[in-house]
Order: structure tokens, then C-alpha cells, then sequence
């Protein structure tokens, strides 16, 4: 990548992509899901909460967040930089780190704040009964758009990212420190989609289902909702759940937190097991 390649050049995508059909109506408090609401979980694929954490919680949290990307943290280093910016990491303040930064991962052992978050009993409670298990959270990272540069995620399903064994009941929660907008990138699911089961994915603008894949099974009994969130909602969605986000082409931030969990007995498989479900880069497909 060169200093001329803007995130324009890199990162656009088909708008069509993210045409969404409804947008969620998320339910208030995580006290309010009960047997029916983990059900409905079940059988769209996602659950969209407000006013799931309170205010103090969060507002802990981007104190947390800013720690960590102040550098207040010296041994931790799980940074991932807009490719936009890449050009210039080593030159940016303390300051514009905020305006460059893509996303942080495994950073709850280090920034308490943020832990607390992941391993709120309430929050446990939810995910244990949509597993039916008792969950182990791991995974952890905060996704940030900064204004105007902060890329798309293609759509995807996360346990293709995942070695674990398949079939294995994965819950990731998004967590908006921000308010995430339709502008600004929030979350894209496609509802239903997780009964399509596994999707082949490749490398193209990320590891990503094929848009053209997108395309053919999105429709009316695989709707596409947008799901903006107010500071201190959050996502419940399966880990075979398409979903995506796209561009920010606002002058607003967007920074969420976002936790996997899955039974706490799983255990993992070889690489080759996953990519023999989920494809492997250049594997009969083209887009």
C-alpha cells in the first residue's frame, strides 16, 4: 500500500450490500429476556438489547478504552491500524491514535474495566441459557470506525474464524461505547441467516462470504437488519449469524466492545478441520 491509497481506494464497497430491510427493535434491559426472548434468539439468530449495561458501567469502559490506546498499558501491544494510516503509525501522536485505529484484541488482562464488562454476571447469565452451557468467554477485542476512514467488515460468520469443533454454540455480544448509526457503521445482521449453516469464505476485502453469495440468499425469509444502538446496548448474535458493517462516512466515531463465548468444555481443532467447512483462500471461488 502506498501513501496515496486513501480508505476510499482500499475500503468502498457496493452500497447495495447493506441495503437493510428493517431496522431492530431492541428489547430494554437484559432482565427483560426470558424463555421467549433466548427462543427468539434461537430462531432469528440475534438479539438486540438496550440499556443492557448501565451508565457508569460504560462510561468505566471508554475510560478503560482510552487507557489502553494512551499507552498506559507499556506491555500491551494488540493494536490494528486502518490500513489508511498505515503509511504513518510510527509518526502519529498519543492523540491521533484515535482517528487511526481499527481494533484492540485480548486486552481484558489487562484493563479491568473492560473485564468487568465481559464477565458481568448478568451479561453470563444471558449466554449461559442461549448455550444452554456453562460459557467461557474466549474471545475479547473493541471494534473502532474513526470518522470518514473507519472501514467496512464484510459480511462474515465468525466461527469461521474460530478452530473449534463444528456445530459448537458460540454467542458473541457487541457492545456499543458510542452511539452506532446507520451512518456511521453499525451492525448489519442477516436475520435467519445462521440456518444456512456454514458458508464458504475467501480473502477479498477481508476473510468474507462472497458478495455475490451474499446476494442470492439474502431475501424474505433471510432479512437483513440494521441494528444502531445507543451507548450501553448491545448485540447478541449467533457465531454462524451473517453479519457485517459498513463504511463510515460520518464525522462520528463509532468504538464498541465486543465478547465470543462458548461452552466451557470446547475444545479446539486443527486449522485444516475449519478451513475443510468454511474454505480456504482461492478454493473454487470467485467473485
Amino acid at each position: 500500500m502506498t501513501a496515496e491509497q486513501t480508505a476510499t481506494d482500499l475500503e468502498m464497497h457496493d452500497p447495495e450490500l447493506y441495503r437493510y430491510d428493517a431496522v431492530a427493535e431492541p428489547l430494554n434491559g437484559l432482565e427483560s429476556i426470558g424463555k421467549a426472548e433466548v427462543d427468539l434468539y434461537g430462531s432469528q439468530g440475534f438479539l438486540a438489547v438496550s440499556n443492557a449495561f448501565p451508565t457508569d458501567m460504560i462510561e468505566a469502559a471508554l475510560e478503560g478504552w482510552t487507557a489502553i490506546v494512551r499507552g498506559e498499558y507499556p506491555e500491551y501491544n494488540g493494536f490494528d491500524w486502518e490500513p489508511a494510516a498505515q503509511h504513518r503509525i510510527d509518526e502519529i501522536t498519543v492523540e491521533e491514535r484515535f482517528g487511526v485505529l481499527r481494533k484492540i484484541m485480548f486486552f481484558v488482562g489487562f484493563e479491568p474495566r473492560l473485564k468487568a464488562l465481559s464477565h458481568s454476571p448478568e451479561l453470563l447469565d444471558v449466554v449461559s441459557r442461549m448455550i444452554d452451557a456453562k460459557p467461557r468467554m474466549f474471545q475479547d477485542m473493541a471494534l473502532s470506525k474513526p470518522p470518514g476512514i473507519g472501514r467496512e467488515k464484510p459480511w462474515h460468520q465468525d466461527c469461521s474464524y474460530f478452530d473449534i469443533p463444528p456445530g459448537t454454540p458460540v454467542v458473541g455480544v457487541w457492545i456499543a461505547l458510542d452511539e452506532a448509526t446507520i451512518e456511521n457503521g453499525c451492525m448489519h445482521v442477516m436475520a435467519g441467516g445462521h440456518r444456512e449453516g456454514p458458508i464458504v469464505h475467501f480473502q477479498r476485502r477481508d476473510w468474507q462470504i462472497c458478495d455475490d453469495d451474499l446476494y442470492r440468499i439474502r431475501g424474505k425469509e433471510r432479512p437483513v437488519i440494521a441494528v444502531p444502538l445507543e451507548p450501553g446496548g448491545c448485540l447478541f448474535f449467533s457465531g454462524i449469524t451473517p453479519h457485517g458493517t459498513p463504511h463510515n462516512h460520518s464525522d462520528k466515531p463509532r468504538c464498541a466492545l465486543q465478547y465470543h463465548y462458548y461452552p466451557e468444555d470446547t475444545q479446539s481443532i486443527p486449522t485444516e478441520e475449519r478451513l475443510a467447512v468454511f474454505g480456504e483462500e482461492g478454493k473454487d471461488v470467485s467473485c
